[in-house]
């Protein structure tokens, strides 16, 4: 299973579009937050995708009716926790994060809001933040993130949009 993670997109329909379109034949498309608007036109205009597609709210997403995280069950026993993060102080420490998911009993954690990269594995559970895929705050490309699960495990992996 393939799940695409993209965040922060704030108003870049282009590399919103793109990402879905070259990854069209993943499972699952999660939008982290901040691009609420591009994401609805991008399914009003792409009605194949709506099924699969989720989206957790941001804090530049005004007036969303969109949660606030988003869980997923997955294949071989995963679980995964998808949420923009500032409600859980991510610009700080993860610790809020990472106990939450966890109390849930998720293995996995997708996070935004900070526009910087970051792919670990700690404490039984693989947190990853893909960036941002119009304006990183880390030097680095816009960018987004890709899920694998399989019978063999977890691989997260950041990608350049």
């Amino acid at each position: 299973m393939r799940i695409i993670a993209i965040s922060d997109t704030h108003g870049d329909y282009r590399a919103l579009s793109s990402v879905f379109i070259r990854n069209a034949d993943a499972d699952w498309f999660i939008h982290l937050g901040d691009g609420e608007r591009e994401l609805d036109r991008f399914i009003i205009e792409h009605p194949e995708f709506t099924e699969k597609v989720l989206h957790a709210s941001g804090n530049c997403d005004f007036g969303s009716l969109s949660p606030s995280y988003v869980v997923l069950p997955l294949p071989h026993g995963h679980k995964l926790f998808a949420t923009h993060g500032h409600v859980f102080g991510v610009k700080g420490r993860l610790e809020r994060l990472k106990r939450n998911a966890a109390d849930m009993g998720c293995d996995i954690v997708l996070y935004g809001h900070t526009h910087v990269r970051m792919n670990t594995y700690e404490e039984g559970l693989y947190v990853m933040n893909p960036g941002s895929a119009s304006c990183p705050h880390d030097g680095t490309k816009p960018s987004f993130g890709t899920v694998d699960v399989s019978e063999a495990g977890v691989l997260l992996n950041i990608a350049d949009v």
